[in-house]
């Protein structure tokens, strides 16, 4: 490539240069490309919301020993199929099959998994426009449709 350009003129040059070699960070290459909202289910959204088709369990990752309760939710936005993490004890008897749901990210490293849960990176906050959370402590009942 030679040497880097000095003197008045140089300007042009050095920028020239930066704008080649940012390329080769990845996080500058895959904002500028728009990455993540291309891979996104949620289309770059923060949450999202979604049927319930089944409800799953998912085995831990070693060294953990248990069965995570998840569901496969079809996003209403572009009809894309992910699985959510349904969080508190005895959240999967209050989420039927056909309920509407809105899911968010987790927030594990780098949008990825969090914890020992593969390849799940959403979890259910509401269930039919009512908050998991105050259905799981009993401050509400669950609506019929």
């Amino acid at each position: 490539m030679g040497k880097k350009a000095h003197g008045t003129n140089a300007g042009k040059k050095l920028k020239k240069i930066r704008a080649k070699f940012r390329w080769n960070n990845p996080k500058y290459a895959r904002r500028v490309m728009n990455l993540k909202k291309k891979s996104d289910p949620l289309g770059g959204a923060s949450q999202a919301s979604g049927l319930v088709l089944e409800k799953v369990q998912l085995e831990a990752k070693q060294p953990n020993s248990a069965m995570r309760k998840c569901v496969r939710v079809q996003l209403i936005k572009n009809g894309r199929q992910v699985t959510a993490f349904l969080p508190g004890d005895g959240a999967t008897k209050l989420v039927d099959e056909h309920d509407e749901v809105v899911i968010e990210c987790i927030g594990g490293n780098k949008g990825r998994s969090k914890g020992d849960l593969p390849g799940v990176r959403w979890q259910v906050i509401k269930v039919n426009d009512q908050s998991l959370s105050a259905l799981l402590k009993g401050k509400l009942e669950k609506a019929r449709k």
